[in-house]
Order: C-alpha cells, then sequence, then structure tokens
C-alpha cells in the first residue's frame, strides 16, 4: 500500500491541473441555447442539459438533469502473474474530482471520446475491448449511471482477461490486486465511481470462479455464511419478489416525467455563472474553464453539477439461518432508464427531507452510536459530470432481531440475488452497486 500511495501522491505533485469557475454568453463555446432550452456547445457533442418534471411517490420534483444519449466504455483489464489476478488501473483525473487523481478503469470513455470527436487522441487500450471477442469476458452489462442527474444514461461495464504480455504504455497505469483495490477503498475518495461499478459485476457465483480470481474463491470457502448466500436456494423466490415490486410500480405509477425548457423551471434561477435551486437542493450547476495534463484533451470548458453537500447511501446487512442477507430497496428516479431499479437500505440525497420510516430510524441510530459499523468511507461521484460530489458509503451488521417489520419496498436477499440481478442490465442502481463493491476480500 506505501508504494501505491507514493505513486499516486508522486503523480499528483507532477501533473498540471487548474479548474477556474467561468461564464458563459451568447460567444462561449457552451450557451443556454433559448429556442430548444437547453444548455449546449456549439458542437451538439457529448452532452447537454434540459429541464425536466415529474412526480415521485406523489412529490413533484423539477430540476435540470443530463441528457447523454450515448453509451461509453468503463472497462478494466485483468491477467493472471504467478496465480494470483491483478487488475490494470489507470490513475485518472477528471475535472470534478475532489483530490485530483482517482484510481479508475483501464478505460473510461464516452463514445464521443472513442470516436474522437473531440478531435483528441484515442484513449489507451481501447482495442482490447473493441476485439474483446478475442479475450475471455469476464463481465459485459450495461448500466446505469446516477439516475437523479442523468436521464436514461447508460455505460458498458467490462472486464476482460487476458493472456498475452501487455505493455504498461505510460506511469499512469499499474497493475493491482483486487485486495489492494479494496484496501484502496478505505481511504476517501480515492478509488473513483467507475472502478467501483464495474467490479461489482464479477459473477462471485460462478462455479469456476477460482478462475476468474482465486482471493474470492479462499473468502467463500473461509466464510460459511457468505458460502451459504453465494450458493442460496431462496434466490429465485427472491428475485420474483424484487420483480413483482418493481413490476408493480412500472405498471401503476401513472406519471411519466416531462422534458421542459431550463426557462420553464419555475424552482430555478440561472444565470450566465450558475444554474441554482431557489430552495435547497442537492446540486447547483457551475461553468468551468479547465487544464489537465496526460488526458486525450487537455483544455476544454464544460458545465458541472456541483454537490451542495454529502449524500449517505447504506446497506444493512444480518444472518438468517447462517446465510448473509442484505437489505436492499425498490428506489424510482426522476431519469431511471426503465422508472425504478433496485437500490440500497439507504439512499439520501443532501437536503432532502422526508418522514424517515423505522428502517431508516434504526439504521442513523446505530450509525450515529457506532455499532455494527463495518465498513464506512467518503467515495466520490464520477468527476467527468460531477463537482466535487462525495458520498458517504456505510455497511452496517445488525442483529435480525433488531430489525423491524420490513415496509412493502424492502426485502432481504442473498448475494446470489444480488450478483445473479448484476449480471443483468439494469436491474441494480449505482449506488448499490458502488456498496457491492467495497465488500471485503480477506
Amino acid at each position: 500500500m506505501e508504494e501505491i500511495l507514493k505513486w499516486i501522491q508522486n503523480l499528483n505533485s507532477k501533473t498540471h491541473v487548474q479548474i477556474k469557475s467561468s461564464i458563459i454568453d451568447d460567444k462561449s463555446f457552451w450557451f443556454y441555447d433559448n429556442d430548444k432550452g437547453v444548455l449546449r456547445n456549439r458542437n451538439n457533442s457529448f452532452f447537454y442539459i434540459t429541464g425536466i418534471r415529474g412526480y415521485l411517490k406523489g412529490k413533484l420534483i423539477e430540476q435540470p438533469i443530463i441528457i447523454q444519449n450515448e453509451i461509453g466504455y468503463l472497462g478494466i483489464i485483468c491477467k493472471d502473474f504467478n496465480g494470483i489476478t491483478k487488475y490494470l488501473m489507470q490513475a485518472k483525473i477528471e475535472p470534478g474530482n475532489i483530490n485530483c487523481i482517482q484510481i479508475s478503469p483501464t478505460i473510461q470513455a464516452t463514445k464521443s471520446n472513442f470516436t474522437q470527436k473531440h478531435g483528441g487522441k484515442k484513449p489507451l487500450y481501447l482495442d482490447y475491448f473493441i476485439r474483446a471477442e478475442n479475450y475471455t469476458i469476464i463481465a459485459d452489462q450495461i448500466q446505469s449511471e446516477q439516475s437523479s442527474k442523468f436521464y436514461g444514461k447508460r455505460n458498458r461495464n467490462m472486464i476482460i482477461k487476458v493472456d498475452e504480455d501487455i505493455e504498461i504504455l505510460n506511469d499512469r497505469f499499474k497493475w493491482l490486486t483486487l485486495k489492494e483495490i479494496k484496501e484502496l477503498m478505505k481511504y476517501d475518495n480515492l478509488v473513483n465511481m467507475d472502478t467501483r461499478t464495474v467490479l461489482s459485476c464479477i459473477p462471485v457465483i460462478s462455479n469456476e470462479i477460482e478462475k476468474i480470481d482465486p482471493i474470492y474463491q479462499k473468502y467463500i470457502s473461509d466464510n460459511i455464511s457468505f458460502y451459504n448466500s453465494i450458493h442460496s436456494n431462496d434466490y429465485i423466490h427472491e428475485i420474483t419478489q424484487i420483480y413483482h415490486k418493481m413490476n408493480n410500480y412500472k405498471m401503476f405509477n401513472d406519471f411519466t416525467p416531462k422534458i421542459v425548457k431550463l426557462s420553464e423551471l419555475n424552482s430555478w434561477n440561472i444565470h450566465n455563472s450558475e444554474i441554482v435551486c431557489k430552495h435547497q437542493y442537492p446540486y447547483k450547476v457551475i461553468f468551468c474553464d479547465i487544464e489537465i495534463e496526460g488526458r486525450e484533451v487537455t483544455k476544454w470548458s464544460q458545465p458541472l453539477f456541483q454537490a451542495n453537500g454529502i449524500a449517505t447511501f447504506g446497506l444493512i446487512r444480518t444472518v438468517i439461518n447462517s446465510e448473509v442477507k442484505y437489505l436492499v430497496k425498490v428506489v424510482p428516479e426522476i431519469g431511471c432508464f426503465d422508472s425504478i431499479e433496485v437500490g440500497p437500505t439507504i439512499q439520501k440525497e443532501y437536503g432532502e427531507t422526508y418522514d424517515y420510516d423505522d428502517i431508516e430510524k434504526l439504521f442513523i441510530n446505530k450509525v450515529t452510536h457506532k455499532e455494527g459499523v463495518a465498513f464506512d468511507s467518503i467515495l466520490s461521484e464520477e468527476g467527468g459530470r460531477f463537482y466535487h460530489e462525495e458520498n458517504r458509503n456505510i455497511i452496517l451488521d445488525i442483529n435480525f432481531k433488531d430489525i423491524p417489520k420490513l415496509p412493502d419496498d424492502y426485502i432481504f436477499v442473498s448475494y446470489r440475488t444480488l450478483n445473479h440481478l448484476n449480471l443483468i442490465n439494469n436491474c441494480l442502481n449505482i449506488q448499490l452497486r458502488n456498496l457491492i463493491s467495497t465488500l471485503e476480500v480477506e
């Protein structure tokens, strides 16, 4: 760990990064297109920001939202070195990163990036994913992004395993073991969101997990309650119950969110320096001029969603009949690709106010008194669109007898159920996937 941390520190010290707030007007690259009611750039590339209005559980939501109608690559290459699986990770700086460099996937590129619409260089190692059928494909799912800020946005999460030698093309790439990456997740804001969502897709329930990563095989065999959760016989019933809850919402929720012009957002003020809500809200939109050394493009401008505080995402874990169970919740979101997905026990954006149910009250009480906290780390959201957005990620162990009766939108599930659903597109939301990625491997 000392060597890895020193590597990151050294890269941070020698990399030029400059993020400055700016303004937009009719002559700038990004501008308000008043006819269409959106904030866009003059190339009509990457993404644009518009307004959205809709109801979630009876509450009216109106806000700016990002529309990016393309699927990008989030991909990691892995390889065995003397029986130890290592992952080729990248020390990457995104404009919104709170601490500059974060541990990122081998490739992290929008379609505009890898088709070079920006005029920059082709992302390194892209060809491995373009030609993935030539290697062992460990995971390949199209998964949702942050559905509270993106409208229907998805990325392709991939892990491929190679046998051939791979040249390390510059000092920003390094082979790390899964255990090392998991350990780095305990450091605030060091492992980025894209790495976490990709690693959550590892098919742990595979009968040949030792061929994917032997470290998981040892962890499974050494932990009987986790072993039972991996091989749970209840998973078909659990999956059926989850789909029943989500399908009820899709059938009986009659209000579809409506895309509106930014100027039609009654509770938001639009300025040439920011878009800000008239009351407390999790974020605002700012404009930045950016210079970052070592990227495909080194100088540009763009809007970023700036967090106004820290969100809290939590997962309750318990043991029922010698089997680890996780308490999850079906969660609708304004920009969700299919309206609703499975989320963690707690998903609370900064500034959200509502009446807490008994599960949320229990969670807050246990965390406040530091009872059963197995993991607690501040981790960042994706820095390409979000500025200094941090989330507190908590895994909480609770005795089953202390858990009150569950409200209708909660359900206990095994790890087999979570892992199975994560091998299907658009079932688990990004908050839950990120929490799954933090689970220990000893």
